[in-house]
């Protein structure tokens, strides 16, 4: 055993006994959060023009601060690219993350010096949370691919700007930068076919033990792997025993990835958002990903079948049920404020706060009437691949209004 494999364990377990803190005391936590993010920003512009400094309790907040979309905030950014300053959060934000949007075009996230560290700490605590379960420390010897957008930044305004993959690639600690791949040369590629080319070519020497990336990425990773080598992805990397994924639901590539790799491997989602980290999975036993309540965000959230009333219900983490499907809304110390990035969750467990993401606000089928959501939808696939011998790559749900027959 290396001399980082013998330490990572101690330190794993020193981790986890930190945020157990705030995992069993999370409301608290997230109370104080709402007093310290109103007090930071009540001299921004935003918080002049929404009297920060008027808000003593969340009914205050509620009626102060309105929940939007980026299109409602855009105006409000719009003055950072133009220079401004102490607009969202005080001072400027050090990067632009740049998304696409489904309505609103080209997004520019702001992530500032106070929210950066904890997209990386939270990352870092998965994978800590995993060695501290598992004791499983031999991960963190060997390689560790992390698939990604291009690290290379462009200017916004006098804002450095990217892919919140790429920000991130240029915080990965020390510790783990050293087995990191691919190559930075590699990661620049901007034609992806020809980037996981060149990264199979890469890592196919090397003794990789982590691999990290959205599933549909991966899984052209391991069937480009397959095809150059003829082999199983236990085979090429013997090695290998911890995928991290997010961005889509794992369940439906499950069976699909288990056929390419042929054994079992760990396996931890995160849930991380160009505006902040929100979850991970803590616990490879209990359901669901643990909140990140101390992570510079304070959630709010309302009943999705609520979310387009005049009047919906609107709550903090204080009052959240099991079982219900809420849009989640985020107020972070980058400046985003009553904040609806799009997606719903469910509430698999409150002791601690774990949850799943369910869908997106505005995704789902509704020809009949039926609003038919995305966890539906995958919850049923996942269950007819089970009864029957079928692996998924990508998958598209649509109604049939005229059908041929029936």
């Amino acid at each position: 055993m290396g001399i980082k494999a013998a330490l990572s364990l101690p330190f794993a377990k020193y981790v986890v006994a930190k945020n157990n803190a705030w995992k069993s005391n999370a409301v608290e936590v997230q109370n104080k959060l709402f007093n310290t993010l109103i007090k930071k920003a009540k001299n921004t512009q935003f918080g002049v023009d929404h009297d920060f400094s008027s808000i003593s309790s969340y009914e205050d907040w509620k009626k102060n601060v309105p929940v939007r979309n980026y299109e409602e905030l855009k105006g409000y950014v719009q003055q950072i690219i133009d220079g401004g300053e102490n607009i969202l959060w005080p001072g400027k934000p050090i990067y632009f993350c740049k998304t696409s949007g489904t309505t609103s075009g080209t997004k520019y996230i702001p992530i500032s010096k106070e929210s950066m560290p904890n997209h990386i700490a939270a990352a870092r605590d998965a994978i800590l949370t995993y060695i501290a379960e598992t004791k499983k420390t031999a991960i963190v010897s060997g390689k560790m691919i992390f698939l990604q957008g291009s690290p290379e930044l462009e200017k916004t305004g006098n804002i450095l700007t990217g892919r919140l993959s790429g920000i991130v690639a240029h915080h990965v600690p020390a510790y783990l930068s050293k087995n990191q791949l691919p190559s930075f040369e590699t990661n620049c590629i901007t034609d992806w076919e020809v980037k996981v080319d060149a990264i199979v070519e890469e890592t196919l020497v090397e003794k990789m033990s982590l691999i990290s990336g959205i599933p549909p990425w991966v899984q052209m990773y391991f069937e480009k792997l397959q095809a150059k080598t003829g082999k199983l992805i236990k085979d090429v990397f013997p090695t290998f025993d911890l995928f991290i994924y997010g961005g889509v639901n794992y369940e439906p590539y499950r069976k699909t990835f288990e056929k390419l790799i042929g054994k079992k491997v760990g396996g931890v989602e995160l849930y991380p958002a160009s505006e902040g980290f929100i979850a991970y999975q803590d616990s490879q036993t209990e359901k669901g990903m643990l909140l990140c309540v101390n992570h510079g965000i304070f959630y709010e959230f309302i009943p999705a079948d609520e979310f387009y009333d005049e009047n919906p219900t609107r709550i903090s983490l204080a009052d959240v049920e099991l079982d219900i499907n809420y849009v989640i809304i985020l107020n972070t110390n980058a400046g985003l404020w009553g904040y609806n990035i799009g997606d719903t969750v469910k509430f698999v467990s409150i002791k601690p706060y774990r949850l799943i993401v369910s869908g997106r606000i505005k995704h789902f089928t509704s020809a009949f009437g039926e609003h038919v959501i995305v966890e539906e939808v995958e919850k049923s696939l996942e269950e007819a691949v089970a009864k029957i011998t079928a692996e998924v790559n990508e998958f598209h749900v649509a109604p049939q209004v005229n059908p041929k027959n029936g």
